[in-house]
């Protein structure tokens, strides 16, 4: 006697070979969403990018600067760290635009010219740049990934972050006053093999040049070496490290280095997809660490739905959500996340309080 329950089918074999890209299912769990239409607490956004640095034709990423304002009022962002300033008259340019034309709206880090290490005296160089970018109003040193991806010297070697001509150039940004928040190496899938066991194939499939797992780079770890590296020789320079402490997917390694070092911070920019995964794991890295954790969207142009879902994640205890609203399917990771229902006191940490002493900012 057949088990089959009168009325169902054989499985479709059609779908045995259905392409992965065309997979995407729909949540049938059925659980109540606490409505949201801007963030508890007036936020100061650490991590975005308004210039013209990431801009596939060299426009402005934040193109309509009223529109923008707008959007902050709305949903309660009262400033936003612009990380394109770079140098020179791209620096003037970024702060004219933003700082200058709005004050206490926009705060613009400077980057370095990292060519300067195939020059002669690099350190006492790039020293001097910094010295130019405070004078011409940066507010902080932005330092991105190709330091230890791409970045080469004069004999053509890989440079890291804890090479020994930088130590005295961060140094320096300590003595000078800025802040520097540093993104080195990039999500751990981005650094291991390119195989049906990697959680983020979607997304290196569209962007491949994101996958840093050959011999040519050097591994996740050691690049994490060389930022723990970097912070300690510093130790009178604030570093924020983007996307929680550059290792999201390892919140008990940022939890240790800021045990270790009082000048260790994270912004959690760009990482919801990961932090939603173990929502009381990150509230616990806040509970221990709640001066040290940074509001951040890398959201640019700024979205609103992305503003709203870091609030949902940050402020209730939702569960099985998008961390990507509008994507069918997810561009991380396919996977929901849940709220990490942080107390108020640490929403206000978090949201503005960290940052405005960091920043120097008024209350």
């Amino acid at each position: 006697m057949s088990d089959l329950i009168p009325g169902a089918g054989t499985p479709d074999r059609r779908f045995a070979t259905l392409p992965l890209a065309e997979y995407a299912p729909i949540r049938s769990i059925r659980r109540p969403l606490t409505p949201i239409d801007r963030l508890a607490v007036p936020a100061i956004d650490v991590h975005n990018h308004l210039g013209r640095w990431l801009h596939d034709e060299g426009g402005w990423m934040a193109y309509d600067v009223g529109a923008l304002i707008d959007t902050m009022d709305r949903r309660a962002i009262s400033a936003i760290v612009n990380l394109d300033g770079r140098w020179g008259s791209d620096l003037d340019d970024n702060i004219a635009r933003l700082d200058a034309a709005h004050p206490d709206r926009f705060l613009t880090f400077c980057h370095l010219d990292w060519s300067r290490l195939q020059g002669a005296r690099p350190t006492e160089t790039l020293i001097a740049d910094l010295h130019r970018a405070v004078d011409q109003g940066a507010r902080g040193l932005k330092v991105w990934k190709d330091l230890g991806l791409a970045v080469t010297d004069a004999g053509g070697g890989r440079v890291l972050p804890d090479d020994p001509r930088l130590t005295e150039v961060f140094i320096a940004a300590g003595e000078l006053g800025l802040p520097i928040l540093i993104h080195t190496a990039d999500p751990v899938a981005f650094f291991t093999p390119l195989d049906r066991h990697n959680e983020r194939i979607d997304e290196l499939q569209e962007m491949p040049s994101w996958w840093f797992g050959g011999p040519e780079h050097p591994t996740f770890d050691r690049l994490m070496d060389a930022l723990s590296d970097v912070v300690r020789r510093a130790p009178g320079t604030t570093f924020i490290g983007a996307h929680v402490g550059c290792a999201a997917e390892d919140l008990d390694w940022v939890s240790a280095l800021m045990d270790e070092c009082p000048n260790f911070n994270a912004d959690i920019g760009g990482r919801l997809g990961e932090l939603g995964r173990q929502p009381r794991r990150f509230a616990r890295l806040v509970a221990r660490h709640p001066d040290r954790i940074l509001f951040g969207t890398d959201s640019f142009p700024l979205d609103e739905d992305t503003v709203l879902t870091y609030a949902r994640f940050l402020e209730t205890d939702d569960e099985c959500f998008d961390y990507a609203a509008g994507c069918e399917i997810p561009p991380q990771g396919r996977w929901d996340i849940s709220g990490a229902a942080l107390p108020a006191a640490h929403l206000r940490a978090v949201y503005a309080d960290n940052a405005r002493r960091i920043l120097d900012m008024p209350a």
